[in-house]
């Protein structure tokens, strides 16, 4: 079905636009593996990167997001602690939708599996 992430800027109240996101697909496990980008887009003004695979399939492996979060801090003029963010998790079934949310402030950030 797909990957989506949605941004929630906490301390603001607000949903972080324009925070460049990639995906990457974990490859060839039994051969030590690899990362391999297979995705990438900016949050819209709601805070959504809805698009990340594209044409590509989704099947079961380990999955990986990073946010720049230093870009989008840096628009706004405030110091962050966390640059960047990744969050790696992994597709058992890929008729399911992974939505990943992030909540995210300049000195902290949490994640769920979202719906």
């Amino acid at each position: 079905m797909g990957i989506s992430t949605h941004i929630l800027d906490t301390a603001l109240g607000q949903p972080a636009a324009n925070v460049p996101v990639k995906l990457f697909e974990f490859r060839d496990h039994a051969a030590g593996g690899s990362w391999h980008e297979i995705g990438s887009a900016s949050t819209d003004r709601e805070g959504r990167a809805t698009s990340l695979l594209g044409n590509h399939p989704l099947i079961a492996t380990d999955y990986k997001l990073h946010f720049n979060a230093g870009a989008y801090f840096h628009d706004l003029r405030v110091p962050a602690l966390y640059p960047s963010i990744e969050i790696v998790f992994t597709v058992a079934d890929p008729s399911q939708h992974y939505h990943i949310p992030l909540l995210l402030t300049a000195n902290g950030y949490t994640t769920y599996r979202g719906s």
